[in-house]
């Protein structure tokens, strides 16, 4: 997978490259994951992938924000975003850390946040 972004197409080509189904039978997986996981996260639930991290939907409120371009004050109203947090060994996998190497020096992943 190359590029800047991971369309459904790679992730369904991906899919059929590792697992042997059909082109067919992987989209329809991607495709039922990712229906899975909105339908989750709309309903309010936290969605974990083990070693890779949580995505949840967090509430903001009101409040007062600023027109950089004019300077007038505009209330934004109270909304709904979502947050993705990654897990440590995603962090790690990010940062070129192998999983040996962080568990055999004595430091802690959690020291460097």
């Amino acid at each position: 997978m190359t590029g800047k972004t991971v369309t459904r197409v790679q992730l369904s080509e991906a899919v059929y490259q590792e697992m042997g189904l059909s082109r067919n039978e992987s989209a329809d997986l991607v495709e039922l994951v990712l229906s899975e996981i909105g339908k989750s996260l709309v309903g309010g639930e936290t969605v974990k992938i083990s070693s890779f991290g949580s995505f949840y939907v967090r509430e903001k409120g009101q409040r007062i924000g600023r027109n950089p371009k004019t300077g007038e004050e505009v209330p934004i109203l109270p909304r709904r975003v979502l947050v993705f947090r990654p897990s440590h060994v995603l962090k790690d996998r990010i940062n070129g850390v192998s999983i040996d190497s962080a568990s055999t020096d004595g430091s802690s992943a959690a020291a460097d946040s």
